[in-house]
């Protein structure tokens, strides 16, 4: 059964090491205009997973993250939400994984298991993809380099 959460307001993210990220609710226009992210789409054919992986989540991240706590310059200073702020804080891969498991990768374990429920057409589910691994997820569902 899907559970619709049908309120489109943003909400905290807890990504550890005292950092938090509001966050707008992912939504499939959101992971659409990702995938069109410029940096998305000048991937070069055959990058690996991670590449992908990271590149769609810098890109999801910097539409989706209106604000944060627990970020701060060099001195310690609280630093507004920028596109680059947000690479950087990606860059960190403690955070990065937290960014991947409790936001993007509950949007990509829903359409990994819809794709890996249907059939394949010899019925079998040999071809499904699977629901493990959310960079996989990231790369069957990359736009075509």
């Amino acid at each position: 059964m899907i559970r619709l959460n049908l309120s489109r307001e943003p909400n905290w993210l807890d990504l550890g090491h005292d950092v938090r990220v509001r966050v707008a609710p992912l939504t499939t226009s959101l992971m659409a205009a990702a995938r069109s992210d410029p940096a998305v789409a000048a991937l070069p054919e055959g990058a690996s997973n991670e590449t992908i992986a990271v590149t769609m989540a810098k890109a999801l991240a910097r539409l989706v993250v209106l604000e944060w706590e627990g970020v701060g310059d060099a001195e310690g200073n609280p630093v507004p939400v920028t596109p680059e702020g947000i690479d950087a804080l990606l860059d960190i891969l403690p955070i990065f994984e937290a960014f991947q498991l409790r936001y993007v990768s509950k949007g990509l374990l829903l359409e990994a298991e819809k794709n890996g429920s249907a059939p394949s057409p010899n019925g079998t589910s040999a071809g499904a993809t699977s629901i493990a691994d959310p960079a996989a997820a990231f790369a069957a569902n990359a736009p075509p380099s």
